[in-house]
């Protein structure tokens, strides 16, 4: 993003949450070269450096309806999971944002199976920042049977996915716009927060360090 700290509002002429400028920027829209029958839907062109660019306004819905979906949990239910260094910022900041748990690096096997393991959490819900890398917490919320968002990139299938947030979850910058939005969704629509204009954390925050 241009600016360190995103606009509290989007364009009023523009039907996004934020203008269509700053989603671009950030490289939210950017695939991989890779693309799966499951993610199809949300995947606008391919480029001719074969890059496969995602649906802006897909990836839009996909973060309200996300928003939506967790804010029929208690802050302490969720557990928000990222194993790549470059979501784990965003992720510990939307946690800390909303009041949620994280786990960021390596994923403790039994952590939601082991009730004897030091490390264990009953989430009602978890948000994986990549089901590849985050590939273990998936597998143990379907075994425990509670739903999984997942942020997808291009190249990602859906298997034990609940509910799909289409979107570059390798770029730094666009992972901190996601969780960015996802967090200020959730407390609009938990009702924490009455309007856009009271969310009041700045978007630096969940980029975090150089760029």
């Amino acid at each position: 993003m241009a600016e360190a700290k995103a606009k509290k509002a989007p364009r009023k002429d523009s039907g996004l949450l934020v203008p269509v400028e700053q989603y671009l920027s950030s490289g939210i829209h950017i695939g991989t070269v890779f693309r799966t029958g499951f993610m199809r839907k949300f995947i606008f062109k391919t480029r001719p450096d074969r890059l496969n660019v995602m649906d802006i306004q897909k990836i839009d819905q996909r973060i309200r309806m996300a928003g939506k979906f967790l804010a029929n949990y208690e802050p302490g239910d969720i557990v928000v999971v990222a194993r790549r260094k470059y979501a784990q910022r965003a992720a510990k900041k939307f946690a800390e944002t909303i009041g949620a748990k994280a786990i960021v690096g390596r994923f403790i096997p039994g952590t939601f199976t082991n009730p004897q393991a030091r490390e264990f959490l009953e989430p009602a819900v978890i948000l994986v920042s990549d089901p590849i890398a985050d590939r273990e917490a998936v597998d143990e919320a379907a075994k425990i049977r509670i739903p999984v968002v997942a942020i997808c990139n291009t190249n990602n299938t859906f298997q034990n996915i609940d509910l799909v947030i289409p979107g570059n979850n390798r770029g730094k910058r666009a992972l901190a716009l996601i969780y960015w939005l996802l967090a200020r969704e959730y407390l609009l629509n938990k009702g924490i927060i009455k309007s856009y204009d009271e969310f009041n954390v700045p978007l630096s925050e969940f980029e975090g360090g150089r760029r």
